[in-house]
């Protein structure tokens, strides 16, 4: 599709919570937290050329390699949010995105994602195809306090589960949706803490992917206020989470 002729910069979008999207509470889940970020990411893409649909042209899509989340509190069934979003870099391969998500005036939720481009055939990294220099970059612009960084996977872990990848799990891109990892986690944890809005910040790698009928395990740490997890096929890392509780 052509750059649309309202495309600026930096982009807004505004949603409804639904019930579907929250926890017995009344709260967003932390789940729809992300794909609502995601979703805002990719309707600002797809205002400025680089969609799925474009990138599939070439063969490409992005792919998150990274993500830092911090919430200072979760919106309700029926509040309607706005989600800001804008470039930080994009270089080569590679493009770092921040996003904030606001109930009025007020910021509830940072969030600064890393992403690559992804050849769907070839199943590997490469340089992005498409123009992007009428996207204005904002390195100094920040969302979150603190950015993503690298899991130290090097930690002493339990098993907590084990699954294999069913139908329901994958996205367009035929393998696990990066939304999908989060979720096996928090399923594996008490979900009180969650419900009382505890979980201040969270980070998420993502290694390898997963297709269908992977067999995964997943493994977990508690250290003082942090509840680490990663997930592992044949021995070998493809996705580490940090959870980071009040």
């Amino acid at each position: 599709m052509p750059i649309a002729p309202d495309f600026t910069s930096v982009y807004s979008h505004e949603w409804e919570i639904n019930f579907v999207q929250c926890n017995p509470n009344g709260l967003l889940k932390h789940t729809e937290l992300c794909n609502i970020l995601q979703l805002t990411a990719g309707y600002h893409a797809e205002k400025g050329g680089l969609s799925f649909s474009d990138m599939q042209e070439h063969n490409q899509a992005w792919v998150l390699s990274r993500m830092r989340v911090e919430i200072s509190r979760l919106p309700k069934w029926r509040d309607t949010v706005t989600v800001k979003t804008w470039i930080y870099d994009l270089q080569g391969s590679r493009s770092i995105r921040a996003l904030e998500m606001y109930v009025g005036e007020e910021k509830i939720a940072g969030c600064v994602t890393f992403w690559a481009v992804f050849n769907t055939k070839l199943r590997k990294a490469e340089t992005l195809a498409l123009p992007h220099e009428h996207f204005i970059k904002y390195p100094e612009r920040e969302a979150t306090t603190e950015s993503f960084r690298k899991i130290d996977l090097g930690r002493q872990s339990e098993i907590a589960t084990s699954r294999s990848v069913v139908l329901s799990d994958l996205d367009i891109v035929n393998h696990v949706n990066n939304v999908k990892y989060l979720e096996w986690c928090l399923d594996s944890i008490d979900y009180k803490p969650l419900l009382r809005q505890q979980l201040q910040s969270f980070d998420m790698n993502f290694m390898r992917e997963l297709q269908l009928k992977d067999a995964v395990v997943l493994h977990k740490a508690i250290e003082d206020k942090t509840t680490f997890f990663s997930i592992t096929k044949d021995d070998k890392p493809c996705f580490a989470l940090e959870l980071n509780w009040k």
